[in-house]
């Protein structure tokens, strides 16, 4: 397989074989680059979903079921778990990714659907389960602010989790539902060093661009959650408290972590990775993350993959719960009221 150069702003920086194309099919080969050439651009690519809720089967996650109005991510986050759902789409899960960006244009009218079912219960719904709903496509389609339109006209609640300043755009939606406890937000951010962030996710917002987005939201009346994720250790667990006072300061009222897990294509996208940038730790980062998993670097078991298991990962949990009791000691409750959305979708029930 080809590999590619150091290409600036890309966070994979090789195309695995697609395991569902064609014997002897390479899709680095689009990405053929002529001397001189640095730049990989995006391309868009209109799809015409059949369905945008999807139910989450998982019980490491908050939300029963989640919504995602673009597939592939341009934030390019070397690490992400959602890398492996792009060659379902015909693309590989590394460069392709993120430089291959699916858009459902018709997912607000599917989420409308949906929430008008007589099936439907109001059940909360995240945004982002998957991919950035914030990246920077949406500032041109506003695909995700038209779905929040329709959940806030029927009531229904729903959780937000960004890396993006963009997130802001939308301040006046989010207000009007946090104040009817329809919305919880999560901002994710797992260091404070902006130079590594830039190789890491090289086009996600800055650090201080997210701790401003912290505040904004929090000066606005809504509770902001900081998900630090993952913790990759070698890299930046030792980050932990001074990230967490950071967050604090900004006006974060909770906080939980992940650790790095490499399943599937992940796992060589990201030893590729270590090995252009960090190199001196690339032993010693892939060993650490196996640690976690049982001598695996990849990991599926529920209730345990989030967190792992082992001294290295007890040590870890306990530094980051000592932190939060010094940062953030007074946690606000975040539950939902999904009575609204009974209300409104049968507004005659009010009447008895």
């Amino acid at each position: 397989m080809q590999q590619l150069p150091i290409i600036p702003g890309r966070g994979a920086q090789l195309n695995p074989q697609d395991p569902f194309a064609k014997v002897g099919s390479d899709t680095t080969d689009r990405y053929h680059m002529e001397e001189g050439e640095r730049e990989v651009r995006t391309r868009y690519v209109t799809t015409h979903a059949k369905t945008i809720v999807n139910k989450v089967d998982s019980p490491d996650v908050g939300m029963d079921y989640s919504m995602n109005p673009y597939q592939g991510c341009e934030h390019g986050c070397v690490y992400c778990y959602a890398r492996n759902t792009h060659p379902y789409w015909g693309f590989s899960a590394g460069l392709d990714f993120e430089a291959v960006i699916m858009v459902k244009k018709n997912a607000p009218a599917l989420l409308h659907k949906r929430l008008v079912s007589k099936k439907w219960d109001g059940s909360p719904i995240m945004m982002s389960g998957n991919t950035d709903c914030y990246q920077p496509v949406e500032r041109k389609l506003q695909l995700t602010r038209r779905m929040l339109e329709v959940m806030e006209r029927f009531g229904n609640p729903v959780g937000v989790v960004t890396k993006s300043q963009l997130i802001l755009r939308d301040l006046d939606i989010l207000k009007r539902m946090s104040e009817k406890r329809l919305l919880r937000v999560a901002i994710s951010l797992n260091t404070l060093d902006d130079g590594f962030r830039r190789m890491l996710e090289p086009r996600a917002a800055s650090v201080q661009k997210r701790l401003k987005t912290i505040r904004a939201l929090t000066d606005a009346g809504i509770s902001v959650h900081v998900l630090a994720a993952p913790i990759i250790p070698g890299l930046n667990d030792h980050e932990i408290f001074d990230l967490l006072q950071a967050v604090g300061e900004a006006g974060a009222q909770g906080a939980s972590y992940i650790v790095a897990r490499l399943n599937g294509d992940v796992a060589q996208i990201f030893e590729d990775w270590l090995e252009k940038y960090h190199p001196d730790r690339k032993n010693k980062v892939m060993g650490r993350i196996a640690d976690f998993h049982g001598g695996q670097v990849n990991d599926s078991r529920f209730k345990v993959r989030m967190k792992g298991e082992g001294k290295f990962a007890e040590s870890l949990n306990d530094q980051f719960h000592l932190a939060v009791q010094k940062f953030l000691p007074e946690p606000v409750p975040r539950d939902f009221d999904r009575s609204l959305y009974r209300q409104l979708k049968h507004p005659q029930l009010s009447l008895f």
